[in-house]
């Protein structure tokens, strides 16, 4: 069972940038598909993006393509997300999650089978 912790987010200036990483602890990441969900205040949990297990193929939500990057680093068992061109809208708790399906970058949160804590992301206008 893998242990994930994300961390980098904060307050930010509409039109700002920042980097979100989730660090996994208690297994390699490698044996699994990762994704970033997030959830704002009184919305439900949404799909931002994902990765499959060795980082050839991604998918995005429509609202975040050209502006966010999923990336990873198997061997530093890390998860990136850049967000650039943040705005309001973009405002939420974003939680990291890892998948057993590790062959494809899934979409559905039935597809992830483990969940971080989250961390908050505030653009403010």
């Amino acid at each position: 069972q893998v242990s994930l912790v994300e961390s980098g987010g904060g307050l930010v200036q509409a039109g700002g940038s920042l980097r979100l990483s989730c660090n996994a602890s208690g297994g390699t990441i490698s044996r699994y598909a990762m994704g970033w969900f997030r959830q704002a205040p009184g919305k439900e949990r949404e799909f931002v993006a994902s990765i499959k297990w060795n980082g050839d193929k991604t998918n995005y939500a429509d609202p975040v393509k050209g502006r966010f990057t999923l990336s990873r680093d198997n061997a530093k068992n890390a998860l990136y997300l850049q967000m650039n061109s943040l705005n309001s809208e973009d405002t939420a708790a974003y939680t990291c999650a890892a998948g057993l399906d590790w062959w494809y970058a899934p979409t559905s949160e039935s597809s992830f089978d483990y969940w971080g804590q989250g961390t908050q992301v505030t653009v403010s206008s």
